[in-house]
């Protein structure tokens, strides 16, 4: 039975979402609830998929009886375990939180949203499973479609920005594929582990370079890294505040782990170093991206365009980790990837709580709530201790371990990078803070009923989440240094 959790964890989503049309036709009111339970049994399965896989090892799952390499081969790792994790919660919680937001921002669209919700939560779980480079153009394309519906479903100016988004996307997936067809054509073979014993022998090839070259700015495109990040601040900022929590917390994300996989278990980390020299644009682009992001966020008066460009400059600084080379700093990115995709998540809702039910959507609006808004100033404390990276959040450790891997790589200007980012998330957020607390504005004069049970529940979870990976940052970082490291490392 443990070897078919994998296979369990992508159906569960898949089948809700092909049966949800003939299920909810005459009862819209029932997709909620059957998202709801689909998606408890999500979490308990990627619970149970975590436990056997830290005590019995990684579940190779292969499809079909074809061995590999000639069949599409999942493997259920350390990494890929905990990534399943943190997907299943977050995708429960947006989902718990759509239930108040929903009805007011997609009308008739319900039903609809929740199929593509659920197909998407379900691609992304192929994403992380699969060892396979077709097998993962085709859980990224089924992901991106669903993100460009759940972007316009509210029509509007969601509109416009899910074309761009589709657009882009596209030019994202072509290169990605045209990558994989230069590898396949020197190498007859498509499996990532075959392909890892192919490629040392084939580093003189430039179609092996280009072929790599072409899926890097392709998954450069699906991650929003600076410069391919334009599609993403308008798509998140305008998507429904029951689309944008999901989105911004796990696509993204998702993208940069298949990046991860095919540095890392393609190439291997000594190719990455020495023989073509990857790892060092890794980290130069992170840099890049880390202080590039913060400063747009830093201009940002839009709290969802603000948090999007925050959400771009973290994307540099787990890159930063993951390309140091070493342990430590490969630990540390996927350490902060996990903070910063619960940070993500809890800022999208704070967002539309914001929005749904005080009516405020910039700086200067949310200055005027004031004091009516507790709970929303106080989870906002939390997240902002964790963004800025203080003690004794999730963040602070993860951006003290990716410091440590860099000062070990003997690079500081990765270093640099990633104290002038907090830095200027510093300024973003003492900028937000001022609003609310000097109220410089005069305090709007409504009385505002009593937040959502699911609002408190979200913002509650998530901001405890931020806390909790802080506490107990060191048993999760042994635990990635015993089960997710990739060979070689």
């Amino acid at each position: 039975m443990s070897h078919q959790l994998p296979a369990i964890l992508f159906l569960l989503p898949l089948f809700a979402a092909i049966s949800m049309p003939v299920v909810c036709l005459k009862h819209r009111h029932w997709s909620h609830p059957i998202s709801v339970a689909v998606l408890v049994v999500m979490v308990l399965v990627s619970v149970l998929n975590l436990y056997n896989v830290a005590h019995h090892g990684e579940v190779r799952y292969v499809f079909s009886g074809w061995t590999v390499p000639f069949g599409i081969e999942w493997v259920a790792d350390g990494l890929a375990s905990v990534i399943l994790v943190l997907l299943s919660v977050l995708s429960l919680l947006g989902v718990v939180f759509a239930g108040p937001t929903s009805p007011k921002s997609l009308g008739g669209r319900i039903v609809h949203y929740y199929i593509l919700i659920l197909l998407l939560i379900s691609a992304l779980t192929g994403i992380v499973f699969s060892r396979d480079l077709f097998n993962l153009f085709v859980f990224l394309e089924v992901a991106a479609i669903s993100s460009y519906g759940l972007v316009g479903v509210a029509g509007g100016r969601a509109l416009f920005a899910a074309f761009r988004y589709l657009i882009l996307g596209t030019l994202g997936a072509s290169f990605y594929l045209l990558g994989v067809s230069y590898l396949y054509a020197v190498t007859g073979t498509l499996n990532m582990a075959d392909l890892a014993d192919k490629i040392p022998l084939l580093l003189d090839s430039k179609a092996v370079v280009a072929g790599l070259l072409f899926m890097f700015i392709g998954l450069g495109i699906k991650m929003a890294l600076v410069p391919f990040h334009v599609w993403m601040p308008a798509a998140y900022t305008y998507a429904p505040d029951s689309v944008s929590p999901v989105l911004a917390s796990l696509v993204t994300k998702v993208a940069l782990l298949a990046w991860v996989r095919i540095i890392y278990w393609v190439l291997n980390a000594s190719i990455a170093i020495y023989d073509i020299p990857i790892l060092l644009l890794v980290a130069v682009l992170g840099s890049l991206a880390a202080v590039i992001g913060a400063s747009l966020a830093l201009a940002q008066r839009d709290l969802k365009m603000m948090f999007a460009y925050g959400g771009i400059s973290h994307i540099g600084i787990i890159l930063i980790g993951i390309g140091q080379g070493n342990q430590t700093g490969f630990v540390g990115g996927i350490f902060y990837l996990l903070n910063d995709a619960v940070m993500q998540a809890a800022l999208f809702f704070l967002a539309g709580v914001a929005f749904c039910h005080y009516k405020v959507r910039t700086i200067e609006d949310i200055g005027r709530v004031g004091k009516q808004a507790p709970w929303l100033t106080g989870s906002l404390i939390v997240m902002a201790l964790g963004m800025i990276g203080l003690p004794p959040t999730g963040g602070f450790f993860g951006k003290w371990q990716i410091i440590l891997g860099a000062i070990e790589a003997g690079s500081y200007v990765s270093v640099a990078a990633v104290l002038l980012s907090t830095l200027l998330t510093l300024a973003y957020f003492v900028k937000l803070f001022e609003a609310i607390f000097r109220q410089t504005s005069a305090p709007l004069d409504v009385k505002f009923g009593e937040i959502p049970l699911s609002f408190k529940l979200t913002l509650g979870v998530t901001s405890a989440a931020i806390m909790i990976l802080g506490l107990f940052s060191s048993p999760i970082v042994q635990m990635l240094l015993n089960h997710a490291l990739p060979p070689g490392l």
